[in-house]
């Protein structure tokens, strides 16, 4: 197979050669995103040892890297430190603004910064802001919930960070939210998408209950680089 059977199976690669190449630092067929931006790296589809050795020299010997969505075989050498079963979601129910969101822009960052530290929705770093919109709940001018935009595969965009503070859950914000964001998704002619644990059944209660489908299940993958790759030792990005 030379390439992805559709842009959700490497989410991750079809947003870095396209909408997301801005942002793309490449080795050979290796792309990721900016450290302050995304944790998350791409491969290609069926990856060599060529490809293998590009990533390690790319994040370095003996760091830890993030893949999405990977479904095949690390090279001996490899350390799995973390493997979530994930489920990927589309979204087909109706969406709708929401009339107490708020943009969320750069100003607004330590603030996220903090909520997404108490509420642990996944990957969120100084930049990841930049990756597309990001709405807000503000209650006594706090920020208490928030949604955003994350990998954008062509004709497609990621909602994630989808958080509520713990003293404002049940009040359905974070599905206002994600409605929210959806809608914006949607008034430029793309289709949302989401992942979320498999295990957790409360938010996929959730996304069922807005209108999202199962799509497929899949892996989210953190490893350790090898200090040596084979013969070949790992140092540096060339």
């Amino acid at each position: 197979m030379s390439g992805a059977r559709h842009p959700l199976d490497n989410p991750a690669l079809a947003s870095l050669t396209g909408p997301h190449a801005h942002f793309a630092e490449r080795r050979g067929r290796v792309l990721r995103y900016p450290v302050d931006v995304s944790p998350w790296l791409a491969l290609p589809d069926e990856p060599d040892a060529d490809d293998w050795a590009d990533l390690a020299a790319l994040v370095g010997p003996g760091e830890e890297l993030a893949l999405p969505c990977f479904g095949g075989q690390l090279p001996a050498g490899w350390d799995v430190t973390l493997s979530v079963d994930g489920v990927q979601f589309v979204f087909d129910g109706p969406a709708a603004p929401d009339p107490e969101a708020v943009p969320l822009g750069p100003a607004d960052v330590p603030e996220m910064l903090d909520l997404v530290e108490r509420t642990r929705p996944g990957p969120f770093v100084p930049r990841t802001p930049e990756l597309g919109t990001y709405l807000g709940i503000r209650r006594g001018g706090a920020l208490v919930a928030m949604a955003g935009e994350r990998l954008h595969p062509p004709g497609w965009t990621e909602i994630s960070a989808v958080c509520t503070d713990p003293d404002f859950r049940g009040e359905g914000l974070a599905g206002r939210l994600t409605l929210a964001v959806a809608h914006g998704i949607r008034t430029r002619g793309e289709t949302p998408f989401l992942h979320t644990a498999a295990g957790n059944t409360a938010a996929i209660r959730l996304y069922e209950s807005l209108g999202f489908r199962l799509r497929r299940g899949t892996t989210f993958l953190w490893a350790r680089v090898p200090e040596r790759l084979g013969n070949r030792q790992t140092s540096g990005v060339a």
